[in-house]
């Protein structure tokens, strides 16, 4: 079929778009405001894209237009429709559907679904997972809101194999499907193996407190078979709350000292315990506690189709991680010393702070306590712009030597909200002046730490120019 798919630039709709390429049908989409890394991965595989959302897209008359979580029926301050072309599938009468069920009724229908959930670490845990399987010889299938080093792309469709149930690795998203259907994402998949990795307030624009959210996790375990195997963070409360709602498959836990599966040593090498007994040893280049949960969730999930901790163990010491995961963008050789410049996804304030921890542990393990670690961020997500977690930023930057805020298009005061960090913190309204202040106050041995959901307008670039502009700057490494 031909689909053209509406917001195929985000993570998800863009994985989609390449699960239903290899798929064979003919696809094509639209969004605003491209940027890499999914941009390139539609350029790749020759999906045609479609800038903004005219309604003269009707004339390509697919066969269903597939419609990203991005389109509402909002209306500009003129009054007109923001997303005209959405009104004229509305009026044409045109058939259309959200990703999420496109993607339960063409691929995941009579697979094993291996779904991986939680506020945080999604992406890297999917695709630790999808590696593991690799690794194990199962050519998963997987779909990943982010482009994990080791395959190259986002989303595959997998191979049969052996199995009477092909797996599929899914990052579940507890975010809502469409502005037609305030469901989670995750409720369409009917996962077999399900991980529930983490669970903290999020997405305030959609979710009223912590405990809607619970309840949407709830959903998501009503739909795994008694069969199957729900994999849960054991030191997380509002994970019991959820299990405490009612819990209908088999259970096994991790992270907590009286888990089914713990974790021995350090991020960087540590034994697995399963049931108090060592059966894998990881040692591997990912630091940080919330990547050795992370595996410990992966390897618990891996065992439910047959995979062996230590088969898993051995996958994981090859893992390359994923694009935009404390991902080298930029490396400035100065007389005073090498500045790293990062990339990282990171938005929320837990997620922050646990990158900054990851990285400050990585240096220190090398031998690295002196060097510094600057933040550059932007309060970019729906959540973060409504200033409904300002107050955590000062937390979520501890381990930040300084901290940088681009504060544009922000409602709410973020130097005020900065404020108990001191001298430490900045603001900017424009990228201009932001870069600015990090080249003025960066030395050598600094760790450039950008951190946001979007493109961040090219901080990564601007910032390594301005360095190597610098009459104190050599040649990039």
């Amino acid at each position: 079929m031909h689909i053209h798919i509406l917001g195929i630039c985000g993570t998800f709709m863009g994985g989609l778009a390449a699960l239903a390429r290899e798929a064979g049908h003919r696809v094509t989409g639209c969004d605003a405001g491209v940027y890499p890394p999914m941009s390139e991965q539609l350029k790749a595989l020759g999906i045609e894209l479609i800038e903004g959302w005219d309604a003269d897209q009707m004339r390509l008359r697919p066969d269903v237009f597939v419609v990203g979580n991005v389109v509402s029926r909002a209306r500009g301050s003129d009054g007109q429709p923001r997303f005209a072309l959405m009104e004229a599938i509305l009026e044409a009468g045109a058939r259309y559907t959200s990703g999420p069920q496109w993607l339960a009724e063409h691929v995941l229908h009579g697979r094993h679904v291996l779904a991986v959930a939680g506020t945080h670490g999604k992406t890297t845990t999917s695709a630790m997972l999808a590696w593991i399987l690799q690794h194990a010889g199962q050519q998963p299938g997987f779909l990943i809101g982010g482009v994990p080093l080791d395959f190259g792309v986002s989303a595959r469709l997998g191979a049969p194999g052996a199995r009477a149930r092909p797996l599929f690795v899914i990052e579940a998203d507890e975010y809502d499907t469409a502005f037609f259907d305030k469901r989670s994402k995750f409720v369409h998949y009917r996962p077999r193996t399900a991980v529930l990795n983490n669970l903290e307030f999020d997405h305030a624009d959609i979710f009223d407190d912590l405990a809607a959210i619970e309840r949407q996790f709830h959903h998501l375990l009503r739909t795994v078979p008694a069969s199957g195997r729900v994999i849960a963070n054991g030191l997380e409360e509002s994970i019991a709350r959820v299990l405490n709602q009612g819990l209908y498959s088999e259970l096994r836990t991790f992270g907590a000292a009286h888990s089914d599966y713990q974790a021995d040593g350090e991020p960087h090498d540590f034994a697995v315990l399963r049931q108090g007994r060592e059966v894998a040893r990881v040692r591997w280049g990912l630091a940080g506690v919330h990547n050795q949960l992370n595996a410990l969730a992966a390897i618990a999930a891996a065992e439910h189709v047959g995979v062996s901790p230590a088969l898993a163990a051995e996958a994981l010491a090859d893992f390359q991680g994923v694009r935009r995961r404390l991902e080298v963008r930029a490396r400035i050789a100065r007389p005073d010393g090498v500045i790293t410049i990062y990339d990282d996804f990171a938005h929320h304030p837990t997620a922050m702070r646990t990158t900054l921890d990851g990285l400050r542990r990585r240096l220190d393990a090398q031998g690295r306590p002196h060097e510094r670690i600057l933040a550059i961020f932007e309060p970019r997500s729906n959540t973060m712009r409504l200033g409904t977690m300002k107050a955590q930023l000062p937390w979520a930057l501890e381990g930040a030597a300084l901290a940088f805020c681009h504060t544009a298009g922000l409602t709410w005061d973020a130097a005020q909200a900065l404020a108990p960090l001191g001298a430490r913190a900045h603001t900017a309204a424009d990228l201009d002046t932001l870069v600015a202040q990090v080249v003025a106050a960066a030395r050598g041995g600094d760790h450039l730490l950008c951190m946001s959901n979007g493109s961040f307008g090219g901080v990564h670039e601007r910032l390594a120019a301005a360095l190597r502009a610098q009459p104190t700057a050599a040649a990039a490494q």
